[in-house]
């Protein structure tokens, strides 16, 4: 009969302990005495009653029977280690207290160290081989000539040796760990678990190539995408296919279920190195008071946490859907508990109840991130739109010029240049109603444009996410629709700084490197969540209205210069409309918005001679058709 793992149980640990500790105290004394000591030594008898019992007692008051042996540790060791010492420490005390006492006859001080030093090493002995023992007794692969797949490991580190040593303790798994490839020189030539660690990541191919390799595991949980890239591109190279580990604080979070996904980090995605934060970026606002609009999205949310991290006086969050912004208030009244944060529940286009918050507020600075976003919805909600983001904008920073408000800044998009969108034009217009009320009041209230965000609400990011969940396909609008990309406390970094740089209606540019192709991100993403775009299809669904192949940063002829901040630019466009004729077409604009949607388009045309809109203005009423669509077949992501 082949003894089992699960039927070593720790009373038969106890019984062992019983057995050696009785073998050690004999062993000490036939070390010491002689193997024929039985007969001199009157005190024998005792010592091992005493040892047996005090040792046990002390081994049970330190839960050595309460651990499963066969996954020991370190740890454990040590607690056996220390349980032996005081065990050993107590039975010397009792031993000289009988001693003294004249219950025994004679006692030898060196045979104490020595009964030490002898139950330590058998009882460790006990549970070792426990641990041996449900090793070479796992179940092994079932099947008339099973063979064991010959893994190669990238990544030689703490994730790695994990993964080797999985291999080996579950060799039902029909893996096994050949060799480690990992670029830190000191571990190159060493072996791990007794796998060789045969170069850096730069050798796979050749290794590969020489060697057979069934597959291999990437357990680099730490490193950025661009890394990982390499290396699965590498393996398709080869022919070798490759899975990407997941790091094991993602499988403690429950990040990781029972599918093989790993959680993707979004600066993955990037493609470039992500823009460094500077600690000083928001000084401008410690110790003032501070509006955020939009505060419960997920750029305005950020802006309040990294204002937090200013400190400053007051900050007061305003934003229309009260559960998001009792969300981030709870979160930042729990972070910063010596910051006064005060929440306010106010649509921006109430041109009465922006004005009566701010004049009581009276803020120093003023963050604009409240608007309307999602390029297929503002064609379809065209007047929406409108009083949002251009009618709300006007009441704020009307509103904030009024209440004496020293800066503001205001959260704009890409999609404002040479607009093909409703949103985009809104947005442009919401610009220009910025710099107008700079320069009429004369002071430093900035635009701040950048393109899309990962992992906003909405973002390709998590649309990407769940449809990899769901096995695919991944939807992308067009194979050639590229987008700048940043990460979500990026763009809330660099608003910041930029909000510090004005002075009269300047208008800011974020450095988001080189546009990437919305195709490539979604193969990134399916192949850093462990698949490959052959498992997880990337379908095209076709532009949607409103979308552009391709966006850029500021109009053709605009003087583009460099800031103090090296991520940051100065773009100077055209002189755009005049005041008077821009107060007049926003008005116009905003009184079309609630009748005449068609009015409206032509308007924006007006008001942004690059505008090229191709929305088709929905007639309700006995017109309306409930069944009319933006686009053919299944949406892909905004972007």
């Amino acid at each position: 009969m082949v003894l089992k793992p699960y039927l070593i149980r720790n009373r038969y640990v106890l019984l062992a302990d019983v057995v050696v500790v009785a073998l050690a105290a004999w062993t000490t004394f036939a070390l010491r005495f002689g193997w024929l000591f039985m007969g001199s030594r009157d005190e024998f008898l005792l010592f091992i009653a005493v040892a047996v019992v005090t040792k046990i007692s002390i081994f049970l008051s330190f839960g050595l029977y309460q651990r499963v042996w066969r996954y020991a540790s370190f740890w454990d060791l040590m607690a056996v280690v220390l349980a032996n010492s005081v065990a050993s420490l107590v039975f010397a005390v009792v031993m000289v207290g009988l001693r003294l006492a004249d219950v025994i006859p004679g006692l030898s001080r060196s045979v104490l160290p020595l009964d030490w030093l002898l139950a330590l090493a058998l009882t460790t002995g006990v549970r070792a081989s426990v641990r041996i023992l449900a090793e070479t007794t796992a179940p092994r692969p079932t099947g008339h000539g099973a063979r064991r797949r010959r893994i190669l490991i990238v990544g030689a580190g703490d994730a790695g040796a994990l993964v080797a040593r999985e291999m080996q303790k579950n060799p039902q798994l029909g893996m096994t760990a050949v060799a480690f490839l990992d670029d830190e020189p000191a571990k190159q030539g060493k072996r791990i678990y007794g796998v060789p660690v045969l170069g850096p990541l730069s050798s796979l191919g050749d290794l590969v190539a020489s060697r057979p390799i069934d597959e291999v595991v990437i357990a680099l949980p730490r490193v950025g995408g661009a890394v990982v890239r390499s290396v699965v591109e590498s393996c398709r190279q080869q022919g070798v296919p490759s899975r990407v580990m997941p790091g094991i604080y993602e499988l403690l979070d429950g990040k990781f279920g029972i599918s093989r996904l790993r959680n993707v980090d979004i600066a993955d995605l990037l493609r470039r190195p992500q823009v460094t934060a500077h600690t000083d970026s928001a000084s401008y606002v410690t110790g003032c008071t501070v509006v955020v609009t939009g505060a419960g999205g997920s750029i305005g949310s950020e802006l309040c946490r990294q204002v937090a991290h200013a400190a400053p006086k007051y900050l007061v969050l305003i934003g229309h859907g009260e559960n998001s912004i009792f969300d981030i208030a709870a979160e930042l009244r729990l972070r910063f508990p010596d910051i006064s944060v005060q929440t306010v529940i106010a649509d921006i286009r109430d041109r009465e109840r922006v004005s009566r918050v701010l004049q009581a507020i009276r803020p120093d600075v003023v963050f604009h991130a409240a608007a309307h976003k999602h390029v297929p919805l503002m064609e379809e909600n065209i007047g929406e739109a409108i009083t949002n983001n251009v009618l709300g904008t006007r009441n704020v920073v009307e509103a904030a010029a009024a209440a004496g408000t020293a800066r503001l800044v205001l959260v704009s998009t890409d999609k404002a240049v040479a607009p093909s969108s409703v949103m985009g034009a809104s947005k442009r217009i919401a610009e220009l109603i910025v710099r107008d009320v700079a320069v009429r009041e004369g002071r430093p209230y900035v635009v701040v444009r950048f393109g899309n965000v990962l992992g906003s609400r909405g973002s390709v990011v998590p649309l990407f996410k769940s449809q990899i969940e769901r096995g695919g396909p991944v939807t992308v609008t067009h194979p050639d629709v590229r987008r700048y990309f940043m990460t979500i406390p990026e763009a809330v970094h660099l608003i910041l700084q930029a909000g510090g740089l004005g002075r009269d209606g300047e208008l800011f540019v974020l450095d988001m490197g080189q546009p990437v192709l919305v195709r490539d991100m979604a193969a990134d993403m399916i192949r850093l969540s462990g698949f490959e775009p052959d498992e997880i299809p990337i379908v095209f669904t076709g532009l949607r209205p409103g979308e552009k192949l391709d966006e850029v940063l500021w109009e053709e002829g605009a003087q583009v210069a460099p800031t103090a901040q090296a991520d940051i630019r100065i773009v100077t466009e055209g002189p755009g409309v005049a005041s008077e004729d821009l107060r007049d077409l926003v008005d116009r604009m905003i009184e079309a918005a609630a009748r005449d949607e068609a009015r409206v388009v032509r308007l924006l045309h007006e008001c942004i001679p690059s505008a090229r809109l191709t929305v088709t203005p929905r007639q309700w009423g006995s017109a309306y058709d409930p069944k009319r669509r933006t686009s053919p077949g299944p949406a892909g992501p905004s972007v």
